[in-house]
């Protein structure tokens, strides 16, 4: 930093994402307080433990391989080429870049906006499963996604140089895919698997509201995520670049793809999606608190992929229509496959993200994705040699996300744990409470009223049949089994 000015813009830079990291913290603390809020008074410091516990995980194995990942792997399973070498310089947890280091003062901060999405990624799959999951098996499936597949699909889809950029004209500047829709499609496949929390769903077909216990607490919590999202868009892009090229400087801020844009035009985009989600989920849901702030969630996440471009109208009606289709197919999906979705983490993060890639290619059509690199060749460009955004890019980019690098490894993880029985809790366990062995009453002093909406009575119906059963044989919870409980069953 020889001379004042660059050294004035290498520190603004340091300091402006150092700042969106503090700020994306506010999403996992509003992640932590939503699901507690959701979760019944039984289960909730095991709850917290889950999102507490995703912090000192994901971060180190984020910081042992997975910020190497994004480096490496840009050009896919050797579409465009190999392993990139030069990723060890950048990302390896030996390189001089990977720690103080007076020469490279962007790298660590950059790395930990990566990171805080990564633990949004885990946060997000953690909500769906939350009351009957295994403890050890969340962490699985956190590391897994928070520093392995999600880090993949970014290299792929969220890099200037990644193949799905270059060939396919994939554009999703604020991750309605990268992070919200491959973390909804591994949520769903791990809830398959898993199967409906004990007493969800009555015998003949009938499904049984779980109320949350607190739902003031898991409002507060969506707003504590609306207020990290701030960050999470600045993070998403470069504060201060020159894009002039050969035509001269021209010094602006840029998305994560280094194409133009500005934050006045996000804050304008940002604003209107929210709102505009919130509206129909008010109308949609009858004035429902829960799912009013939810449907405002879903409205980012719907316009996300474009709010570096659309207009402020554009990202208000796409918003409203993400939210009212997460609304719709959350419901669907509940009734017609039996799947018990706790938060509404697949239909909110997953539905909506994968709408809003493919609402991105239809409404940026000819656009820009990124500046070319040399030896790639694009479905479709732009008259100055560009790759351009198109439908078919961002739909097919949508699938992998959602179902290649998100539904597809978490099924199979999914289906290995539950092979050895290490995917759920005992019923016994799940019953009584995940708190009662470990933990104990979260609320001592006061008095449980989760008799209200008559669920406790369900769940003492169904531990009396549980209890004459142990000495016979124990019939078959849907979903997986736990190995405790096949012994019971042999």
């Amino acid at each position: 930093m020889g001379d004042e000015l660059g050294a004035l813009n290498v520190i603004f830079t340091e300091f402006y994402f150092w700042v969106t990291v503090v700020m994306m913290f506010l999403i996992h603390v509003g992640f932590a307080v939503y699901e507690v809020g959701v979760a019944r008074r039984k289960n909730i410091r095991a709850t917290l433990m889950k999102n507490i516990m995703v912090i000192p995980l994901v971060t180190i194995t984020f910081f042992l391989f997975g910020w190497y990942l994004y480096f490496a792997l840009p050009n896919g399973p050797g579409i465009t080429g190999g392993i990139i070498p030069e990723a060890v310089d950048l990302g390896a947890p030996w390189s001089e870049s990977m720690g103080p280091n007076m020469q490279d003062r962007i790298n660590g901060v950059f790395w930990a906006a990566f990171l805080l999405f990564s633990w949004t990624a885990a946060s997000i799959v953690s909500g769906a499963i939350i009351e009957r999951v295994r403890m050890g098996a969340f962490f699985i499936f956190a590391v897994m996604l928070g520093s392995i597949t999600w880090i993949i699909d970014a290299a792929w889809g969220w890099s200037p140089s990644g193949w799905m950029v270059q060939i396919m004209g994939y554009h999703d500047a604020y991750a309605s895919g990268v992070i919200h829709a491959v973390a909804g499609g591994t949520a769903l496949a791990v809830v398959i698997v898993l199967g409906p929390r004990i007493g969800k769903f009555g015998p003949n077909g009938e499904v049984r509201e779980i109320k949350p216990h607190n739902v003031w607490m898991t409002c507060v919590g969506l707003l504590l995520i609306f207020t990290g999202f701030w960050g999470f868009y600045a993070a998403c892009n470069i504060p201060i670049l020159d894009v002039g090229g050969e035509s001269g400087s021209y010094f602006s801020a840029t998305n994560i793809y280094l194409m133009p844009t500005t934050l006045s035009g996000i804050t304008f985009n940002f604003l209107m999606s929210l709102s505009g989600g919130m509206m129909a989920a008010f109308v949609l849901s009858k004035a429902d608190p829960f799912w009013t702030l939810s449907g405002g969630l879903a409205g980012i996440i719907a316009a996300s992929a474009g709010n570096d471009l659309y207009h402020p109208l554009q990202a208000m009606l796409i918003g409203a229509v993400g939210a009212g289709l997460a609304y719709k197919l959350h419901y669907y999906v509940e009734r017609r496959f039996r799947i018990d979705d706790a938060v509404g983490a697949v239909a909110v993060h997953g539905y909506a993200g994968f709408f809003g890639v493919v609402v991105a290619g239809f409404m940026l059509w000819g656009y820009p994705a990124a500046a070319p690199v040399e030896g790639t060749s694009a479905w479709f460009t732009t008259p100055d040699g560009f790759p351009a955004i198109n439908p078919l890019g961002n739909l097919l980019g949508a699938i992998i996300m959602f179902f290649v690098l998100g539904f597809l490894p978490a099924f199979g993880v999914a289906k290995l744990l539950n092979r050895f029985g290490l995917l759920r809790v005992p019923r016994a366990v799940e019953l009584a409470g995940l708190d009662t062995h470990r933990y104990g009453n979260a609320y001592p002093y006061f008095q449980s009223s989760e008799a209200e909406g008559g669920f406790a009575e369900v769940e003492r119906e169904i531990a009396g049949g549980f209890n004459q059963q142990v000495a016979g044989r124990l019939d078959e919870p849907p979903g997986a089994t736990s190995r405790e409980d096949r012994r019971i069953t042999k």
